[in-house]
């Protein structure tokens, strides 16, 4: 005679099952909320400089947002909210360096701002006053705070954002030499202007003293800066430093001087 069983059951899998699906269903919801729910307010946060100053404030930030999005973000269904699209907006901005905007769980948008830092500012003899970071991209003057950098002035080629890639160029030179300043912890501090005459070479201003460094052009560079330093900090005393007019490092081999 047949006997028929029922089938045996794993309630353990089912209980499991269940509880997966009832989480899904909870997680759903709640991203719908989430989606249907609306931004409080916006906190922006631009992270100063190294010297604890801001190129761009946290109202210039706002008014970007607000001229780029038609309104106020507060009260804006956070559905509607394109957090990548702020962020591409705000690095438009010559000033930003990057944008970071998220949503937290309280419904706060928070804004975080890293500025580009300028490494020189440039004054050529065409009427151009810009100032170029350490990857060579331009800023404008702020309106915000005048940074306390290198200065360069003089008959300097207009700026091209790819001015780094010519052959010749004498921005390109200046960008190189400057470079080469800053890396340098000594003349970081005591150069304080670069000017480039009409044959493209290049005479530094000190900080301290009267005179002129007369370089040239920037080849043997490194040979250059070599002989200068050890002019400066071991061949001449710091009394002996406003006796000359002109410091000449043009000639290999040699530091000329004119009293």
């Amino acid at each position: 005679m047949l006997s028929l069983r029922a089938p045996n059951l794993r309630y353990d899998r089912i209980y499991w099952i269940l509880f997966v699906v009832i989480t899904v269903v909870i997680l759903i919801g709640a991203v719908s909320r989430k989606k249907n729910s609306f931004a409080d307010t916006t906190e922006v946060e631009v992270v100063p400089l190294e010297g604890g100053d801001k190129m761009i404030s946290e109202s210039d930030v706002r008014q970007a947002l607000m001229h780029s999005f038609g309104n106020t973000l507060e009260g804006t269904e956070l559905a509607r909210l394109d957090v990548e699209r702020m962020e591409r907006v705000l690095e438009e901005d010559p000033f930003v360096e990057d944008a970071d905007t998220y949503v937290d769980q309280n419904n706060i948008l928070h804004v975080r701002i890293h500025q580009r830092a300028p490494m020189l500012r440039v004054l050529d003899n065409s009427g151009g006053n810009y100032y170029l970071d350490p990857k060579g991209v331009k800023m404008p003057p702020s309106s915000n705070f005048t940074a306390r950098v290198l200065v360069a002035t003089g008959n300097i080629a207009p700026y091209t954002p790819e001015f780094r890639d010519k052959k010749r160029n004498t921005l390109k030179d200046l960008f190189a030499l400057t470079q080469t300043l800053m890396a340098d912890d000594f003349l970081a501090s005591f150069i304080q202007q670069i000017h480039v005459n009409n044959a493209g070479e290049f005479t530094l201003v000190p900080l301290v003293g009267n005179q002129k460094i007369v370089l040239g052009s920037i080849r043997k560079l490194d040979d250059k800066i070599r002989r200068l330093k050890i002019f400066y900090l071991e061949g001449m005393p710091y009394a002996g430093w406003r006796q000359y007019e002109t410091i000449n490092l043009k000639y290999s081999g040699q530091v000329v001087c004119r009293k």
